[in-house]
């Protein structure tokens, strides 16, 4: 790909307004430091020198967003909870909408809490309970959704499985951004049974892939088997979910593009040292979905996606990639 159009592309990723519709959540981190294995059973003692929190979930592919646009801005719900106060304040210090963000008396703010010692991850915690959204709020979701439609450019939906995706309101989504014309990005999950008709990408990993596409994962060391395997995995998914483009990330083997009526194309992983995968996908769907609204071809849009992701894992925590990061990374390839 040429590097000079990547980056022309890039360059106007400040220009594009985005909406990230999904299920929010807060990202705790315990940093700790483990001098010796517990006498009660064989696990380490960490002992937390500090905690950071960082918006979750779709909250997390929101931030990714905000780190290349201003015009960011989230729809969800958050419990009516500590967790989801403090939620709320950390958008509102990275100057994330959201004002489509509903509070839930009834529902708990989801919560992963990761402890990290020697640059590892020792554990996570989740604090969650599933809930359905209800009728009264997809109703308005949908109103807030048709409101803001005609100032938005792209739509991303980070789908966690947590209840505030249904059918209802995915095909409510799709039509709305059809009609308008409009970028709609996916990142589905496995285990729901929600059909993305429509959409302009749709970005599932691997495991996800083969889960909605009915396909067995190869029980294989063999790399190219299992390409082919997921190749298998994608074209029926294309028909599946009848989609413009179709990204499956495949972690240390890059990712694999799809779009109807041509090959798959093969992105090898630009990532040197991988020291986190948290959020990484979050990283994959913001740029790609930022590359498409700036007029980039599928091909385009996937190659920056990759480099991004290729950047988020070599750092700690749920990260994101700036500007500068993608700038300079287009500059060495």
């Amino acid at each position: 790909m040429d590097s000079l159009r990547l980056s022309q592309i890039a360059g106007r990723f400040a220009g594009q307004r985005i909406l990230v519709v999904g299920d929010l959540m807060l990202d705790e981190f315990l940093w700790g430091q483990v001098s010796r294995i517990s006498p009660e059973a064989p696990v380490p003692v960490v002992e937390v020198v500090s905690e950071s929190y960082y918006p979750g979930g779709a909250a997390n592919a929101a931030r990714n967003v905000r780190e290349f646009s201003a015009a960011t801005s989230l729809m969800g719900i958050a419990g009516a909870d500590a967790a989801g106060d403090r939620l709320l304040e950390l958008l509102a210090g990275g100057g994330i909408g959201a004002a489509f963000v509903q509070r839930d008396g009834d529902r708990s703010t989801t919560v992963k809490t990761r402890v990290i010692a020697r640059h590892q991850q020792v554990v996570r915690v989740d604090r969650e309970r599933r809930t359905p959204i209800s009728a009264a709020q997809t109703d308005l979701a949908i109103a807030q959704l048709e409101r803001a439609i005609p100032d938005l450019d792209g739509i991303v939906v980070a789908d966690y499985g947590k209840g505030f995706i249904d059918q209802r309101f995915a095909d409510a989504i799709g039509c709305i951004a059809r009609e308008h014309q409009k970028i709609l990005t996916v990142d589905p999950h496995p285990h729901t049974s929600i059909a993305w008709r429509g959409a302009t990408a749709i970005k599932p990993n691997r495991a996800e892939a083969f889960s909605v596409a009915g396909i067995r994962p190869p029980d294989t060391d063999d790399a190219a088997r299992r390409i082919q395997a997921v190749v298998e995995a994608g074209e029926r998914l294309l028909q599946i979910w009848q989609t413009g483009s179709l990204l499956i990330t495949l972690g240390e083997q890059g990712m694999l593009l799809f779009e109807p009526g041509q090959a798959p194309y093969h992105i090898p992983t630009r990532a040197k040292e991988v020291f986190d995968v948290s959020g990484a996908g979050d990283t994959a769907i913001a740029v790609l979905t930022l590359a498409l609204c700036a007029k980039a071809t599928p091909r385009e849009a996937a190659e920056l996606a990759n480099l991004a992701s290729g950047i988020v894992v070599g750092k700690l925590g749920t990260a994101t990639v700036t500007i500068g990061e993608l700038q300079s990374g287009l500059k060495v390839r």
